[in-house]
């Protein structure tokens, strides 16, 4: 009966390691499982480890560049700001400049006008002046030409009766007759260079007194003596009868005055060309005219060519009638007026 449970527990023992088999293959390979990822997760984590410590190598290599690239764009900021501020104080001065030279251009635009109106003024009355004083009516013509040619260039409708003005001036500064003062100065200036050549008459030239030759052994000393005295005081005085008066106010022998005082009716003549003195230049002439015919040689063919001559340079007109310039002049104080309104 003892034997008959032993037999009974061996296939229950049996079962129970046949029940047990598969879980522990199943235990075995959860535990082999677990290993692997255990040992995988190791392997992972020292890679991330290696890795993570790769870069933060890296990291702190970039770290040092990045702060030295750091620093110097710092400095280039700083010398940047530098020359921006030079630049902006460049800038600001340029902008200075030329604001000054907008103004200055502003300026000199409102007033062109007035300065063109101002120089046009000046020239008109120095063409005024050289008709009143000098009586040059081609210098005058002149300046009225520019005048006109200034104006012409500011093309403003404005000064149209200032241009009627100018044109009509300088048409009646075209009319007016042309002297040949330069001609006529010059045949003055021939004659008064051949005043010394002219010859004297002989009726006005005092005849050299001859000393009379007489025996020397006639009479006694205290004669002869007064003689010689007598002679010499005869030399000295002579008693001439004029018919007329001298004009020259001259002695006989007094050549050399009477040719000076020739001399400066001629220049005095010249001086009244020059002005346009009419009156004063043939009085001059006809007094130098009479005096050639009354103290010089009218035979001698120097003193014929140099009355011919006085004769048609008294005949010559030197003065003409000058027109002014009123009507230029009262155009241009009117546009001034209405420039400055």
């Amino acid at each position: 009966m003892s034997e008959q449970p032993q037999a009974d527990d061996k296939p229950d023992f049996l079962d129970f390691l046949g029940r047990i088999r598969p879980a522990l293959i199943v235990a075995i390979l959860a535990l082999g499982i677990a290993a692997w990822q255990w040992w995988d997760s190791n392997t992972r984590i020292h890679q991330l480890q290696t890795e993570l410590g790769q870069r933060l190598a890296a990291s702190s290599n970039v770290e040092q560049e990045s702060r030295v690239l750091s620093k110097q764009a710092m400095e280039t900021t700083r010398e940047l700001s530098v020359k921006l501020g030079e630049i902006q104080g460049k800038l600001a001065d340029s902008q200075n400049q030329q604001l000054a030279l907008q103004a200055l251009y502003q300026d000199l635009a409102r007033s062109r006008d007035e300065w063109t109106l101002a120089d046009i003024e000046q020239i008109v009355l120095s063409a005024s002046q050289q008709l009143q004083l000098a009586g040059n009516a081609k210098a005058a013509l002149i300046a009225l030409r520019s005048a006109e040619t200034r104006l012409q260039r500011l093309n403003k409708p404005q000064f149209a009766m200032l241009k009627r003005a100018l044109a009509d001036d300088i048409l009646r500064l075209q009319e007016v007759p042309q002297i040949d003062t330069v001609g006529i100065a010059q045949r003055l200036d021939t004659l008064i260079a051949g005043v010394d050549d002219l010859p004297i008459a002989s009726d006005h030239e005092i005849p050299v007194a001859q000393p009379r030759v007489g025996n020397p052994q006639q009479g006694s000393t205290a004669n002869r003596f007064g003689r010689e005295v007598w002679q010499e005081l005869k030399g000295l005085v002579q008693v001439r009868r004029m018919d007329t008066p001298d004009i020259a106010l001259l002695a006989p022998t007094q050549v050399y005055f009477l040719r000076q005082n020739l001399k400066l009716r001629l220049l005095t003549a010249r001086i009244a060309l020059l002005a346009h003195d009419e009156a004063s230049y043939k009085s001059d002439l006809q007094a130098a005219q009479n005096w050639v015919k009354r103290y010089f040689n009218d035979s001698d063919a120097r003193v014929k060519k140099t009355l011919l001559s006085l004769g048609k340079l008294t005949n010559s007109p030197v003065s003409i009638e000058l027109p002014s310039l009123s009507e230029s002049l009262s155009a241009l104080q009117s546009s001034r007026i209405g420039s400055n309104k």
